[in-house]
């Protein structure tokens, strides 16, 4: 038995409780994992507050897509062996202490990298990796990210700085700081923030990211980047429909870039272990504080990621 994170019904973080589950053995081709750290991600709290459906059939819920750990036990093909600290990542039922998985979600952790830092990870930077890629930034581009402090555009704002771009970000309350800190140039988001990109990009935007899912952030990538095509959005999918602009990710109408995505664990796993690319964790609760957590995550206002642990 192992204990995990379950959403017993629909609703807000009320409905989530921490119960003990078998874990089962793995079987050909999987490992069982001791987890040590799982990440935090908006779609985790998508899955039971409503906004990918209400099936009832579907409860009670495992959340969480990514986690570090130590591979404790393998069945028959493995890729993996015994003792192996290890990245999971796409995964199902990742809050937990324990839990089997297929060893082609799994990639080797860097010694050098924390596990929380490991943990949070793959789902951001692969999502800031698949925008980037999308839009096609590279050497010289100049590309605005909307929502540069969160944990998407903090991965978004190191990697296109890698790829040899200017950033400008946008940022509310106190994340000016740490986007500077990673390459970008800090914008504050609200009325007027075309104006203040243009001061700061006087020559132009090439690209955009939409990485909040705001009118605001549609409307101005729109003004601002000739080329439909170089703005995309991870949370805004009717704009996107409506709009002509690329959409991203798990929503209506977008392209999830699976292969991409999964391709970009080892490049992530890389940097990261160079210390190239710096994961921010935001903060760290006990699987017992889930709900805590999801609702720090819920309030938009962490710049990074958050993480759990099952100790």
């Amino acid at each position: 038995m192992t204990r995990v994170v379950l959403a017993t019904a629909y609703g807000g973080p009320e409905v989530l409780t921490v119960a003990d589950r078998p874990v089962g053995e793995p079987g050909p081709g999987q490992a069982r994992v001791a987890v040590r750290a799982a990440g935090v991600n908006p779609a985790d709290w998508k899955s039971y507050t409503g906004a990918f459906g209400t099936d009832p059939a579907a409860l009670p819920k495992r959340l969480g897509f990514e986690v570090s750990g130590v591979v404790t036990a393998v069945g028959p093909d493995a890729a993996v062996a015994v003792g192996d600290e290890v990245i999971g990542f796409r995964v199902s039922g990742g809050y937990a202490a324990e839990l089997v998985v297929p060893t082609s979600a799994l990639v080797p952790k860097p010694a050098s990298l924390g596990w929380e830092q490991a943990a949070g990870l793959m789902l951001t930077g692969a999502t800031a990796v698949h925008a980037l890629t999308a839009t096609g930034v590279g050497a010289g581009d100049t590309v605005l990210v909307h929502g540069a402090a969160g944990g998407v555009g903090l991965m978004a704002v190191q990697l296109a700085v890698l790829r040899g771009a200017r950033v400008v970000g946008t940022v509310g309350g106190d994340g000016a700081d740490l986007v500077r800190r990673l390459g970008g140039e800090p914008v504050r988001y609200g009325d007027g923030l075309a104006d203040r990109v243009r001061a700061a990009a006087p020559d132009g935007v090439d690209a955009a990211l939409d990485l909040v899912g705001s009118d605001e952030a549609v409307d101005v990538s729109l003004e601002l980047v000739a080329d439909r095509q170089r703005i995309a959005t991870i949370a805004a999918f009717g704009r996107a429909a409506a709009d002509g602009i690329r959409a991203l990710g798990g929503g209506p109408g977008a392209n999830p870039g699976t292969e991409l995505r999964d391709a970009a664990r080892t490049e992530l796993a890389g940097l990261a272990g160079d210390g190239r690319l710096e994961v921010v964790v935001a903060g760290v609760f006990p699987l017992e504080e889930v709900a805590a957590a999801h609702r720090q995550g819920m309030a938009g206002h962490s710049h990074g990621k958050l993480v759990l642990v099952p100790w």
